[in-house]
């Protein structure tokens, strides 16, 4: 019995240690593989691995967790800046892993096939990284129930079928990922413990299954972002314990359908931007929504008086549908109602009054509706108020006077109203207030003195009201402003000499008022001007010389009583609409104006003849002087550059030397003068012609500017950073239709930048100005094509994409074959890849070419060279300006090709007369790619990519194609 007793315990004994050797084993093949798995990863975060060393036991590793019997269960380390590629050979060696969270980090390469020997993961979490290429196939996990993909970098074909096995799957997520397009995977509806599934922006097709309410226990489901298409299936309605449902950005159809109301757990729910229609009846039941996101449909009927009653909303957007009705009085009075946007509907009614009883509002947009009565006077203790806008509608009544000052708000927009009452003195509260548009209403009284304090001003519009008095003399102060518009009012007295200080002004609008005196030649300062209009007023004296230094798109002097000479640089015949309504003025080479006499624009009032000829020899004289003296002084600069020290720097391989460039920098080799210096051509001896500009530097001396610009490089500001930014910018970029800057060449006194000569001048001369030419539609599109290949290249092509900022027809140069080149980068910058701080305060860009998002923004963005470069394809199409009268007041071609597409029988009166009817069709396409373009939200412009592709797509027919098919190239679609 002792016998058998001690044998029995020494098979214990040697068991015991036979599994001690085996644990110890398997402990020290974990050890090895974290240490291995520490030495394959690199990571910036260098405490996440201070504890991961070979003398400690892997379960005190930090984001190790192990199991009861020491083996690593869990691997947590999402979030921690991590890089490489995975050894999922080794980590899946793992036998005991249930958990492996690595996301958020910069994991790169592809998930290797070894994944799939990880058959215990309950938890998989590779999201948020940057891996490559398809996702293998894991049918072998069969235990997981937590799956997280999602924005990892993946494409290629997805392994749906490796899901069918997963049952226990309740989450799903991979949304993001750029796999390949799909119709809605039939192995999810399978998955019926499901609660989160995210397949937002997969790639997924066609209709929604459905079997998708066979997935009862989803809490969220996100389909955002695809293109799926029919209508919202209605056994969705099964879905009763959804708390979200994200379907926005995709091209469903139809109505709500019937159950649709049982989803009364619905908290937050977005199906905006697709093309939905009927009614929103059967949302009067979600009493539980929070967010409820419909814009950008085609809804129709009333907005339910329910919504008033709901406790817990606090975000409604259902703006540019076709809504009809009142907003419920009490909406937004019960939760911390936080931001509502209905604008573009048919809203009748008033605007309710407690939408802040909680003191918690952002934003009210309920522009372009149908609202009457008075803005209510409840919102003047809104504090929390950042965004009032009201415009276009039918509200009346005075405007309540506390919201002038409400310290946060950024914007007042209640233009297209009938709005009464005066600005009063609180606006000196509004330190916040970047745009006051307040445009055609019958507001009335002085423009307050207080307004300057306003500082963080950018837009203000206070046209077509009734305002009177003069115009404050402290709007200098205003260092931010960038557009003024005060035209149709009864403003008098003179133009303040303190708008001169306005640095950042670039739109200036004070026509049809009864503004008396002469024009302040401070004006001449605001170098970032590039509209003017200062029409029918009462203005008196002499233009002044200062005028000529401006960069001016639009100039419009008319209808006042100015006197003398027209300035020399103003005075071409393309400027003679500028100054009609003058009787005083005269011109040399305008034929509409007399010729001036000797001594014209000498004095301010009308000379007897005899007087003229009286003081007319010693004018001459001076003048005479002062033309050899410039001439002199000219000729001593051109001297004094072969003595300068220059430095070269060249950004492509040189066949020409410094000397050659220094000695063609004469007078008889001037073709232009710009707001930052001259403009030589130079004829190599090679045959090659360069277009040189020379810029003086600020404290190098005076010269006098000229308005004028170049037939070759556009127009450039003055400042040493814009020209910093411009040769930044081209050095670096070499692309076909992207202007070639060769060289710089800088002294201490000046700077010269050598370019490409092109001898076809801009896109603007050939389409508007006298340098106009018939261009055939080939032509243009070629044109079209070329440009919007070079902004590709900025965009995309770049190691950080460029933004232009001033992208229009004057900026697209032509070469000798009218292929087009893009130039003029001193506005250009260089897109951070923390945008958010990417900002400016100067309005960048030309009137008529601004991208809308720049009345409530300051931040740059790609979409806004988008817009931009849509305008000019709308002057391509149409041979228009920008801006031109028969637009209407504060329009511009974007609004007025969106008004004639209306009606489908004006649609053809866009296109140019110049272009034969037989290219029509290729020219409205070119035309519907320009609207895109020029879409209100920058969110809905394509991009520059996509733009070339389009155009790609609309190249028009070519003759031979015509000739043999007769059918207008039925080859093409």
């Amino acid at each position: 019995m002792s016998t058998a007793s001690s044998s029995h315990h020494r098979f214990l004994l040697l068991f015991l240690v036979c599994l001690l050797c085996l644990l110890s084993e398997t402990w020290s093949d974990e050890l090895q593989i974290m240490l291995n798995f520490k030495t394959a990863v690199q990571n910036s975060d260098t405490r996440v691995f201070d504890s991961w060393r070979s003398d400690n036991p892997v379960c005190s590793f930090s984001g190790i967790t192990c199991n009861s019997s020491g083996s690593v269960r869990e691997i947590e380390l999402s979030n921690h800046k991590l890089t490489g590629v995975l050894p999922l050979d080794s980590l899946c060696k793992l036998q005991f892993l249930e958990k492996l969270s690595l996301g958020f980090n910069f994991f790169n390469g592809r998930i290797s096939d070894d994944l799939n020997k990880c058959a215990s993961l309950q938890y998989l979490d590779l999201g948020n990284n940057l891996f490559t290429g398809p996702f293998p196939d894991i049918s072998s996990l069969s235990q997981l129930q937590h799956l997280y993909l999602n924005r990892g970098g993946f494409s290629g074909a997805f392994p749906w079928k490796s899901l069918q096995n997963m049952t226990n799957l309740i989450t799903l997520s991979l949304g993001d990922n750029p796999i390949q397009r799909t119709p809605f995977p039939e192995e999810i509806l399978k998955l019926t413990k499901l609660k989160w599934l995210y397949l937002t922006n997969c790639s997924i097709e066609g209709t929604i299954p459905p079997g998708i309410g066979d997935l009862t226990e989803l809490i969220n489901l996100e389909l955002a972002q695809n293109s799926l298409s029919g209508e919202i299936p209605s056994e969705i309605g099964r879905l009763q314990n959804l708390w979200q449902l994200e379907l926005y950005k995709n091209n469903l159809t139809g109505m709500f359908p019937i159950g649709f109301r049982n989803l009364t757990k619905l908290e937050n729910f977005d199906a905006s931007r697709n093309h939905l229609q009927g009614d929103l009846s059967e949302l009067r039941f979600l009493t539980n929504l929070v967010t409820l996101e419909l814009f950008e449909n085609e809804f129709s009927g009333p907005i339910p008086l329910e919504f008033g009653d709901f406790k817990k909303l606090v975000n409604l957007s259902l703006y540019t549908n076709k809504l009809t009705g009142s907003l419920s009085p009490k909406l937004g009075s019960w939760a911390d109602f936080d931001f509502i946007d209905v604008s573009e509907n048919y809203l009748t009614g008033s605007i309710p009054w407690e939408m802040c009883k909680q003191g918690t509002m952002r934003g009210i947009l309920l522009l372009q509706n149908n609202l009457t009565g008075e803005i209510p006077a409840s919102y003047e203790n809104c504090t929390t108020l950042q965004r009032f806008r009201v415009s276009n509608n039918s509200l009346s009544g005075t405007f309540p006077s506390g919201i002038w000052g409400l310290p946060q708000l950024t914007i007042i927009d209640i233009e297209f109203n009938q709005i009464e009452g005066a600005i009063t003195p609180d606006i000196v509260k509004a330190k916040a207030l970047g745009d006051l548009w307040l445009g055609n209403n019958r507001l009335s009284g002085e423009i307050p003195e207080e307004i300057s304090q306003a500082t963080s001003l950018v837009k203000l519009k206070l046209n077509d009201n009734r305002f009177s008095g003069r115009i404050p003399e402290s709007i200098g102060e205003l260092k931010k402003l960038g557009s003024l518009y005060l035209q149709n009012n009864m403003l008098s007295g003179s133009i303040p000499k303190s708008l001169g200080s306005c640095d950042a002004l670039s739109d200036l609008n004070i026509a049809h008022n009864l503004l008396s005196g002469e024009i302040q030649s401070s004006l001449g300062s605001l170098h970032n001007l590039n509209y003017m209009n200062l029409s029918e007023n009462q203005l008196s004296g002499l233009i002044p010389d200062s005028l000529s230094s401006l960069r001016l798109s639009l100039l419009d002097l008319s209808h006042n009583r100015l006197t003398g000479r027209i300035p020399e640089s103003l005075s071409i015949e393309a400027n003679g609409g500028s100054f009609e309504g003058n009787s005083g003025l005269c011109s040399d080479t305008i034929n509409s104006f007399n010729r001036c006499l000797p001594g014209s624009g000498m004095s301010k009032n009308t000379l007897t003849l005899i007087l003229c000829f009286a003081i007319g020899s010693m004018v001459l004289l001076v003048s005479l002087a002062c033309f050899l003296y410039s001439r002199k002084r000219e000729k001593e600069r051109e001297r004094s550059l072969k003595e300068d020290s220059w430095d070269v720097k060249s950004f492509h391989v040189l066949t020409f030397s410094e000397d050659e460039i220094l000695d063609s920098i004469k007078q008889e080799n001037l073709i232009g003068k710009g707001g930052s210096g001259n403009v030589y051509k130079v004829e190599l001896a090679s045959g090659k012609e360069l277009a040189v500009k020379h810029i003086w530097n600020a404290d190098s001396g005076s010269w006098k500017r000229s308005s004028s610009t170049t037939p070759m490089l556009g127009k450039h500001g003055g400042k040493s950073k814009e020209l910093q930014a411009e040769v930044e910018t081209l050095s670096s970029i070499r692309h076909v239709n992207v202007v070639k800057l060769y060289c710089s060449i800088t002294s201490e006194d000046s700077s010269l930048l050598v370019y490409d000569y092109l001898p076809n001048g801009s896109l603007w001369d050939r389409l508007h100005t006298s340098r106009k030419m018939e261009l055939a539609w080939e032509t243009r599109y070629e044109i079209a094509l070329g440009a919007a290949k070079g902004l590709e290249y900025l965009h995309h092509g770049c190691e950080k994409p460029i933004i232009h900022r001033d992208v229009k027809s004057n900026n697209i140069l032509l070469d000798e074959l009218l292929k087009p080149r893009i130039a003029d980068f001193g506005l250009a910058k260089i897109l951070q890849t923390n945008s958010s701080k990417d900002s400016t305060q100067v309005i960048p860009g030309t009137h008529g070419y601004i991208a809308p998002e720049y009345g409530y923004t300051t931040k740059v963005n790609e979409k806004s060279d988008v817009y931009s470069f849509g305008v000019v394809l709308m002057e391509l199409v149409s041979g228009k300006r920008p801006i031109e009268p028969e637009y209407g007041g504060n329009r511009d071609i974007v609004d007025w090709v969106s008004r004639k597409l209306k009606n489908k029988d004006e649609v053809f009166s866009i296109l140019d007369s110049g272009i034969p009817e037989i290219y029509r069709d290729d020219a409205i396409k070119v035309l519907r790619i320009a609207l895109l373009c020029t879409a209100r939200l920058p969110t809905s412009r394509p991009s520059m990519r996509s733009v070339v592709q389009m155009l790609e797509h609309a190249e028009p027919c070519k003759l031979t194609d015509i000739v043999v098919s007769r059918s207008g190239c039925m080859h093409r679609s």
